[in-house]
């Protein structure tokens, strides 16, 4: 009677699956990482890279097209946050430019990659009203 109480406490009774249960259509037990990241924050954050990736582009199509490619590639960090990029004096002897007049490019290039950014999120959009929401929505994914 004694072994019948502990093989009851061990779990006896009950349906055994062994671990290696893998058969033509079933992959066996499979643990799921707690490490891995939330199938949708992992598909808000494809998005928001995918979005910025196209405002990106867009943005240096626009500086080839006013030739200024060459400076875009030399601000084009201050964007990203490239922490091996220039610094402003840097980029100004490059360019032959102030310090002052590299910090009003940089201010610029940021404004007007914030206004593609929410460009590429209205064209998602059906109420443009909710293109605060969706930048929310892009820099949570993101990390911010």
């Amino acid at each position: 009677m004694h072994d019948h109480g502990q093989r009851l406490k061990r779990g006896g009774g009950q349906v055994h699956v062994p671990l290696d249960a893998e058969t033509d259509t079933s992959v066996g037990l499979q643990v799921p990482d707690a490490q891995a990241v939330a199938p949708d924050r992992e598909f808000d954050r494809k998005w928001a890279l995918t979005l910025l990736s196209r405002a990106l582009l867009q943005l240096a199509a626009e500086h080839e097209a006013g030739d200024k490619a060459a400076q875009f590639e030399v601000l084009k960090p201050f964007l990203t946050g490239d922490k091996e990029a220039v610094s402003q004096a840097d980029a100004a002897n490059q360019m032959g430019m102030t310090e002052g007049a590299v910090k009003v490019a940089i201010h610029r290039l940021r404004r007007r990659f914030r206004e593609l950014i929410k460009r590429e999120i209205q064209q998602t959009l059906s109420d443009p009203s909710q293109t605060a929401d969706e930048l929310s929505v892009l820099l949570h994914a993101l990390g911010g």
